[in-house]
């Protein structure tokens, strides 16, 4: 604790009475400062014990000394000492009056105290109370330190870090959601604060915030009113959210303590380059071995580190963000962003260690395509051509948490769309296998992402809860786009493929890629590779191309009836809808079968082609489909 006016009158040496505002002499003081200026306010910071002489003062002036004191209290004195026996032999009483009416404490200095034993005792008292404060904070980082590096890791760091504070803490991962707490009374409570924590993440890091608690909750809760949110990681993308709850502003050993669990909780979302590069070689190596159909080498490669991922059935999950918005890789070295290995020796897309997947910075590009093409002839349409070697790194297993960490993301659907979907999509697959220590492999390739997960796994689940939020946003409901346009909304589109072992890597690439397409034309976020064949292929006409062809097919027929001279149109509409019945598609154009004989003739003059032809009648009806969308 600071020294208090209590304390300086308690000092045995200072002798120094009280001659007003004795209610008040618990106030804390920042510094004792000398002046006899008649005016010191300008010359003052707030905290301050003022000791005068009253050499230049009308101190028997009672209107005087109220503007006197008046402005001291205005400016954040906390104490005037006044010494006894130099210019007055008592504190004049209109300056005694001036402070009681104010509530100012007023302290008699006898003559044998000297105002620098004043100071000395209060800066001493300063000194010792910082130095306190830092003894304190070095105890509370070696506490901490031993609780992040145990067992329980960041629990028993949050449970000491609350203990310290006397108040609460709580733990966010990169996606916003709730993963830890302490106490066990602190999760609801923080639980509120997710729509905070979410506009703390969207602005650059590392940034804080103070919020105000209501307390809702009763009970020991009622004590923390104030919560303080620190961003963590040492790059411009927070890999998580720390909140402390307390029911004052953080003294200096609370914020040593609080410094220094971020400093150890930043620590635990980094790993060190070199084993990062050692896992992306041997993550692309993997993947490279799996498309070129090679699983027995790549089974050899995965070992411990890999292998659970190869020993399931997995899924291929490729996802497709906006074209014009490259994936902000969410999970490189922070503060070495523009750092990353520009020179790998070899291309390729590499995997996480069991617990949590990173997408760190591009590099050099690779060619996983060109073993998925060796393997099988050629690339998949619009399968990626190029994926780095310095595409993904992996951290380790995540260590368990709170209790209370929910099951499934719980931040609710955000108001608005990701600035990055895909960085927002590698957050939450992220988050939902670090609480499993769950493997999963995540490779960016520019504006797209390709994720090998366990089937039924946290992954796959994460994902399609995220594509559902997505969803979501867009109202629910689906919208084609033509192939080249915008996309709506955050523009991410994900297709999953149908369960997979090593053996069937590359087929499970080919169908994640078809899945994606079909969800791009039906305007979906999500579609899984068993949904393909389900509705119409007709929303796949949803195509420039296919516009373009359809109106080039049947351009002449409409400018036929655009002069008047029949509805040829119209007539072969109804005739392939009656699949050639000439009396039934007459009745319904209500015509005679004749007449519509003789149109189908001219349909056959104008284009050139036969009607006897089933290709020709498929194209026809399909560009009569394609047209009238």
């Amino acid at each position: 604790m600071p020294p208090t006016l209590a304390s300086l009158v308690h000092h045995s040496t200072l002798k120094l009475t009280v001659l007003a505002g004795e209610g008040r002499l618990d106030t804390p003081v920042r510094w004792a400062h000398v002046s006899e200026l008649p005016d010191p306010v300008p010359y003052l910071d707030g905290g301050e014990l003022l000791l005068i002489t009253a050499m230049k003062l009308d101190a028997e002036d009672p209107e005087a000394m109220r503007r006197y004191v008046r402005r001291l209290v205005d400016a954040g004195v906390v104490g005037l000492g006044f010494a006894i026996g130099v210019n007055y032999e008592q504190v004049p009483a209109a300056l005694v009056r001036a402070a009681s009416e104010a509530g100012l404490p007023l302290l008699g200095v006898p003559r044998r105290t000297p105002f620098i034993a004043i100071s000395k005792v209060v800066s001493a008292a300063i000194a010792a109370d910082q130095y306190r404060a830092v003894t304190a904070g070095f105890e509370a980082q070696r506490e901490l330190t031993r609780a992040a590096i145990g067992a329980e890791g960041p629990t028993a760091l949050l449970a000491r870090l609350a203990a310290h504070l006397n108040g609460w803490a709580a733990l966010y991962d990169a996606s916003g959601a709730l993963i830890g707490s302490a106490p066990d009374w602190a999760a609801r409570r923080a639980a509120r604060l997710t729509g905070d924590v979410e506009r703390l993440r969207e602005r650059a890091a590392p940034a804080s915030a103070v919020v105000g608690g209501d307390g809702a909750d009763g009970g020991e809760e009622e004590v923390a009113d104030r919560v303080e949110l620190q961003t963590l990681g040492i790059g411009r993308r927070t890999r998580g959210v720390l909140a402390v709850g307390t029911g004052a502003p953080l003294g200096t050993a609370e914020r040593y303590a609080v410094h220094s669990a971020v400093a150890l909780l930043t620590l635990t979302t980094e790993r060190s380059r070199a084993l990062r590069e050692a896992e992306q070689r041997l993550g692309a190596a993997l993947l490279r071995m799996l498309l070129a159909g090679e699983p027995d080498h790549a089974r050899a490669v995965a070992g411990q580190l890999y292998g659970e991922l190869l020993d399931a059935p997995f899924r291929m999950l490729v996802a497709e963000g906006p074209a014009n918005t490259p994936h902000a890789a969410p999970s490189a070295p922070h503060g070495a962003d523009a750092a990353a290995p520009s020179t790998a020796p070899s291309p390729s897309a590499a995997a996480p260690s069991p617990g949590q997947a990173h997408v760190a910075p591009t590099a050099e590009p690779g060619t996983v395509q060109e073993a998925h093409g060796a393997a099988h002839g050629a690339a998949a349409p619009g399968a990626p051509s190029t994926v780095d070697d310095a595409s993904l790194t992996a951290a380790p297993p995540a260590q368990p948490l709170s209790s209370t960490a929910p099951a499934s993301l719980s931040g609710g659907v955000p108001a608005t769309a990701p600035a990055d979907p895909l960085g927002s999509l590698v957050d939450t697959i992220e988050a939902a296998t670090a609480r499993t220590g769950e493997a999963v492999l995540i490779v960016p390739d520019g504006a797209r992402l390709i994720v090998l997960a366990t089937d039924g796994g946290a992954a796959v689940r994460a994902c399609a809860e995220h594509a559902e939020a997505a969803e979501a946003r867009r109202g629910g409901t689906a919208r084609p786009r033509a192939r080249g346009s915008a996309p709506a909304d955050d523009g991410l589109v994900i297709g999953l493929s149908a369960p997979a072992g090593p053996t069937a890597a590359a087929t499970a690439y080919r169908q994640a890629e078809q899945a994606l397409s079909v969800a791009r034309r039906r305007g979906r976020v999500l579609v899984e590779h068993e949904q393909v064949a389900a509705g119409s292929v007709l929303p796949l006409l949803a195509d420039d191309a296919v516009r373009a062809f359809a109106d080039g097919l049947l351009r002449a027929l409409y400018d036929h009836d655009a002069t008047g001279r029949g509805d040829l149109v119209a007539s072969l509409r109804a005739w392939l809808s009656r699949h050639g019945q000439w009396d039934a598609a007459a009745a319904e154009l209500r015509v005679h079968r004749h007449t519509l004989r003789y149109r189908m003739r001219r349909v056959e003059e104008i284009l050139g082609r036969s009607l006897d032809d089933p290709d020709v009648r498929m194209e026809l009806w399909l560009a009569l489909k394609a047209t009238g969308m």
